[in-house]
Formats: C-alpha cells, sequence, structure tokens
C-alpha cells in the first residue's frame, strides 16, 4: 500500500462525503447543507486520498480576498496520527493565503491551532434541548423570501467579515421542507433575522441575529415553534449574556463548547446582537 497522500478539489455532487464524515463524528450536520456550503466556495473543499481509497476532508472556505474559514476537517480514525492530517491541513492553510483566518475549536486542538498561528477569541457554547415555544403572532414577522433577501443580505453583512451572498441565497432560500427563515421588520428596516434547518438529529437554528433581546426572543419563538415537542440546538457566543438567558429561559442547557479562533487581525463584530451563530464549520 502506498504511503503517499494525493489532495483533490471536491466536486458538488461529492459533498456527502464531508457531511456523512462529519455525522459519523457526532457533529450532526444539517440534511441539506451541501449544497450552501458548496456554493459559499465551490473550491474550497478538499480530500485526500491514498491509493484511491479518501481518508480525510477539509474545508477552506474563501470569502473575497480579505477573509477564509476552515472546518470540515476529518480524518478516517484507522488514519490518524500518520502526518496525512498536517498535509492536507498546510493545503488548505496554502489556499487560504494571507487572509484572516477563523475555525471553530475544540478545547483540546486549541494548543495545536495555536501553533499556527490562530488565537482564542472567545466561546461558542451549543444549548440543546427540547422546543417548549408557541408560534409567536406578531405582525412585524414575516417568512424570509426571494423579495427580501436584499435587505437580509445587506442586515448579515454587520455581523459577518465579509459578504457571503452565494452562501445566503441558498442558505435562506424558501419553500424547503428542511428549513425555513423569518424576518422581523419594523418601520420598513430589517431589524434581526434566522434560519431553522433539520438535521440528522432535530433542528439547528442559526443564524440567529437581532438588535435587540426582545427582537430575538421573538425571532426564536418563530423559529422553534413549528417544531414544538422536538429537539432543538442554538450555538450561542458567550459574550452574549442575552443570548445565554434566551437559552435558559426556554430550558436549553449546555451540550458542547468550541473557542473562536483567529489567524490576522480579529473581526470586529457585534457579539452582543448575535444570539446564534450560522455554522461551526462555515463560521
Amino acid at each position: 500500500m502506498s504511503e503517499t497522500l494525493k489532495i483533490r478539489r471536491l466536486q458538488d455532487v461529492e459533498m456527502h462525503i464531508p457531511l456523512e464524515m462529519a455525522m459519523q463524528e457526532g457533529w450532526n450536520p444539517g440534511v441539506d447543507d451541501g449544497p450552501p456550503f458548496h456554493a459559499a466556495d465551490p473550491n474550497g473543499y478538499f480530500a485526500g486520498e491514498i491509493d484511491g481509497q479518501l481518508i480525510n476532508v477539509i474545508s477552506a472556505v474563501r470569502y473575497g480576498d480579505e477573509f477564509g474559514f476552515i472546518g470540515l476537517y476529518i480524518c478516517k480514525r484507522e488514519f490518524r496520527t500518520r502526518g496525512y492530517g498536517h498535509q492536507i491541513w498546510d493545503h488548505a492553510m496554502k489556499y487560504l493565503g494571507a487572509r484572516v483566518c477563523g475555525l471553530d475549536a475544540v478545547n483540546e486542538q486549541t494548543a495545536s491551532y495555536g501553533e499556527h498561528g490562530f488565537r482564542k477569541i472567545y466561546r461558542n457554547i451549543r444549548q440543546y434541548g427540547i422546543s417548549i415555544c408557541d408560534t409567536p403572532m406578531d405582525s412585524r414577522v414575516a417568512p424570509l423570501g426571494q423579495g427580501i433577501f436584499p435587505s437580509v443580505r445587506d442586515y448579515d453583512r454587520r455581523f459577518f467579515p465579509a459578504p457571503r451572498t452565494e452562501f445566503l441565497q441558498l442558505w435562506t432560500a424558501p419553500m424547503l421542507e428542511t428549513r425555513r427563515g423569518f424576518v422581523f421588520v419594523e418601520d420598513g428596516e430589517v431589524k434581526g433575522y434566522g434560519v431553522i434547518r433539520q438535521c440528522y438529529e432535530g433542528y439547528k437554528i442559526g443564524p440567529l441575529f437581532a438588535d435587540t433581546p426582545e427582537i430575538a426572543d421573538t425571532l426564536f419563538r418563530a423559529l422553534a415553534g413549528p417544531v414544538k415537542g422536538q429537539y432543538i440546538m442554538l450555538d450561542t457566543p458567550e459574550p452574549n449574556a442575552a443570548a445565554l438567558l434566551l437559552a435558559e429561559k426556554y430550558e436549553l442547557s449546555p451540550e458542547f463548547e468550541t473557542f473562536r479562533m483567529y489567524r490576522g487581525s480579529v473581526p470586529d463584530l457585534p457579539l452582543d446582537q448575535m444570539y446564534g451563530i450560522t455554522t461551526f464549520e462555515l463560521g
């Protein structure tokens, strides 16, 4: 058997591979994450192979010329500790170049990423539980559709270090059975929005961005209400105390945590208005 790792780019029809590997690791991705993930950067997903056998994957998504994000960094267990992870990591980092880079890391791996210039900035805490919400009757909340997408895209720009239009177009796409989005509009202005998607187990809410805690609460109920009685997850940035209180109010409990790490300058984002990040995989 050869020991040479050959690294190649994953095609759109292969996006199920890293997602299935993520599911096997217990990361519980969304059942339809593949198309929006690929749209974020069609060239940013890589696989390592030995003698034609795929053994590891990584995503290195370029958001324009200034920002990138590492995720889906997985190696099959029988091939770990043999240097193959370092090889595909180096390939991904070379692809991202000099961009500011982000990633979400479990605590056990933060020291390793630190050796590559990444710094711990804050924790994200996954809140988990059964939805106990009723859907609110509020005329300011509307389903997220194509007509209002340009306003949502512009609103989202406040919360992310770079434009991500192609990703958002699919992430917020209306009329999908596996995901739905809601937007909060007052006086003609978008003041919050959120998306909930079906995962292999339960549902994840993300993103959940809002100008105020009250708006976040309303959007949370709009998202969680239709799946009342089922398991939901919300990945809350720890610096946002109101987000932690929102999770506690609706009886969600901390289940898992990551550290948001950056290489380069730390993006100046309004964490106090970020109640749920979009994904651990893409930022």
